[in-house]
C-alpha cells in the first residue's frame, strides 16, 4: 500500500530538508533541496517539493498502524511549519 498527500505550502523545499534532517539522527535518511526520503520503522517515507507543494508519500510495512503513521507525519511537519499550521493532509 502507498498513500500520498498533496500538502499546499510555498515553504516545501524547507519543511522537507528539515524534516530529513531531523529524523537523521534516528534513521536513515537521503536527501537535497528537492526530494527527501526518510527509511522510517513504520515504512518508507518519500518527499518531493513544488514551488506551491510538499509530496509526502508513505509506503507503511505489513502489520503497520496506518492511522498513525500518517499522524506522526504530519504532526512532525506541522512542528515546522508552525507559521501555516496546520497543514492539509487529503491521503490518498
Amino acid at each position: 500500500m502507498t498513500l500520498t498527500a498533496q500538502v499546499p505550502t510555498s515553504s516545501a523545499g524547507r519543511y522537507l530538508q528539515q524534516l530529513c534532517k531531523h529524523w537523521s539522527h534516528k534513521f536513515e535518511t537521503d536527501f537535497d533541496a528537492a526530494t527527501g526520503s526518510i527509511a522510517f520503522p513504520m515504512g518508507a517515507i518519500r518527499l518531493a517539493a513544488g514551488a506551491d507543494t510538499l509530496t509526502v508519500t508513505i509506503e507503511p510495512q505489513n502489520g503497520a498502524d496506518v492511522e498513525r503513521f500518517k499522524q506522526v507525519v504530519a504532526d512532525h511537519l506541522d512542528r515546522f511549519a508552525f507559521r501555516e499550521a496546520p497543514l492539509h493532509f487529503d491521503w490518498r
